[in-house]
């Protein structure tokens, strides 16, 4: 399993448009909210929709939420269905608004 990512190494690496897949899996009203461009894929959606993202497993996937604890959870559901590079954004959203805004 990869170790998680931090808001400024993602900002850094978005910044340089790396090829990244970015899932959030906060709620839609969340996302509408605030977001950072990534694809909104709410928690509960993501677990019936995993074959779909077949094309992702040997990707990197970033996978964040409000805070880092369903994203977390996120990551352990992913990782176990076989996606190998899966990495939690530490702190979410809410670091995120606290350092860029």
């Amino acid at each position: 399993m990869m170790k998680d990512i931090s808001v400024k190494e993602l900002k850094e690496r978005l910044d340089k448009e790396e090829d990244l897949f970015v899932i959030d899996v906060r709620e839609e009203h969340e996302y509408e909210e605030f977001n950072i461009g990534a694809e909104n894929i709410p928690l509960g959606t993501l677990l019936t929709i995993l074959d779909d993202l077949e094309e992702y497993k040997d990707k990197e996937i970033v996978v964040h939420c409000r805070s880092g604890s369903r994203s977390g959870q996120a990551k352990e559901v992913m990782a176990a269905a076989g996606f190998g590079k899966v990495r939690n954004l530490l702190g979410g959203m809410l670091e995120w608004a606290e350092k860029y805004g």
